[in-house]
């Protein structure tokens, strides 16, 4: 669909939408946003746009010299990856499927669980990385290593799926865990009390807005990382269980929750994404649905007007107090009847219900500007947090 042109305040940069509906509480925050002085060009709306504090989820924006560091959520470069194995999903029984689903449960720490001890080693150049203040380095040096590795909860999860021509893929969907919230919380913190705007914004050219932006990529290094020790993990049991290993020339990463500077319209620019995803064209992504139903690859079509943007999911339509309200533990054990999980935390995950989210071939025809679906993955089996 070409995008829709919203209504904005006097003064605001347009907004424009790849959605057939914007929320309404989210159209408010999205207003606002594009009436602040440091957004450049316009707003691009990604089509699983909903609500989320500070800023829209499905929101891309650009700066010139600012960084916004409450546009990004906490979980700083969470993201998803991707690994295909050329092995017959159809040859494992639901039986082989609680089996490995069992064995990887074992091995990744899920919810708020981390590591024990002095966790994990940390890959090179993330053992003692310089953050902008000492009690960061304390908290990066607390966390990191305990975290490293850990799944988190919400709507992160670790997923078995079967793709259009059988072959077995896992999938992975984590993020920087406590070490991002750490780092944004507290540039959050130094941007209310230093900078401009609602929600604050940080000058490029300052020694806070340097450190921001400094700190921040770490985080989504980190993020990076722990997606890939998780992987490591599970295809380490993928390995013993079924001897397989995965083709490496499949292997997708991308992250949804950043600020990356840029070339659009002919000048540099600081692109924030928050639930959304920059891909180039040809580039691949990944855009998973909710638990339970498909996900797919998509080739980027690289759109300029959404700052080469797509949809990091499905979206929510059901908040998770609304979720957990509505839906019932034995409706969401029906909706999961042909997937494997953990039937006994139904109650806990009615919030991650299929429900609670749009449509995923409703939001790919909402975007058929910005990316081409290219492999449709169906869930077999899903480890959540």
């Amino acid at each position: 669909m070409m995008p829709r042109i919203l209504e904005v305040p006097p003064g605001a940069v347009p907004l424009l939408a790849w959605a057939r509906t914007v929320p309404g509480a989210a159209l408010k925050q999205l207003q606002q946003l594009a009436a602040q002085p440091y957004v450049v060009e316009h707003v691009a709306v990604m089509p699983d746009v909903h609500l989320a504090a500070g800023v829209s989820v499905g929101t891309v924006f650009a700066t010139e010299h600012h960084v916004v560091p409450g546009a990004l959520g906490n979980d700083l470069g969470c993201g998803v990856s991707a690994h295909r194995f050329a092995f017959p999903a159809a040859s494992l029984s639901r039986a082989d499927l609680e089996g490995l689903l069992s064995q990887l449960a074992r091995v990744v720490p899920v919810g708020d669980a981390v590591h024990r001890g002095r966790g994990l080693p940390l890959p090179p150049g993330l053992e003692s990385p310089t953050l902008s203040t000492h009690r960061l380095s304390q908290a990066w040096a607390r966390l990191a290593p305990r975290h490293l590795g850990t799944l988190g909860g919400g709507n992160h999860f670790l997923e078995l799926d079967r793709d259009g021509a059988g072959d077995l893929w896992l999938l992975i969907h984590s993020g920087s865990r406590g070490v991002g919230a750490a780092v944004g919380e507290h540039h959050q913190r130094v941007a209310k009390a230093l900078g401009e705007g609602t929600p604050p914004a940080l000058r490029t050219d300052t020694e806070a807005g340097v450190a921001c932006l400094q700190d921040l990529a770490l985080a989504c290094r980190f993020a990076r990382a722990n997606r890939d020790t998780l992987a490591a993990r599970a295809l380490a049991v993928m390995a013993d269980v079924l001897g397989v290993a995965p083709d490496p020339d499949s292997t997708v990463d991308v992250h949804h929750n950043h600020v990356a500077a840029e070339s659009h319209f002919g000048r540099t620019l600081q692109v924030h994404r928050k639930g959304a995803v920059g891909l180039d064209a040809g580039a691949r992504g990944l855009i998973p649905g909710s638990m339970g139903t498909a996900s797919y690859v998509v080739q980027g079509r690289a759109e300029p007007r959404s700052f080469r943007s797509c949809s990091h999911g499905a979206g929510r339509v059901l908040t998770r107090t609304e979720a957990r309200a509505r839906i019932r533990p034995d409706a969401l054990v029906h909706a999961l009847r042909r997937v494997v999980f953990d039937a006994g935390r139904a109650g806990s995950l009615v919030e991650e219900a299929p429900a609670a989210y749009r449509d995923l071939s409703e939001v790919l025809e909402d975007e058929a500007d910005l990316v081409t679906p290219c492999v449709r993955l169906t869930p077999l089996a899903v480890l959540k947090g």
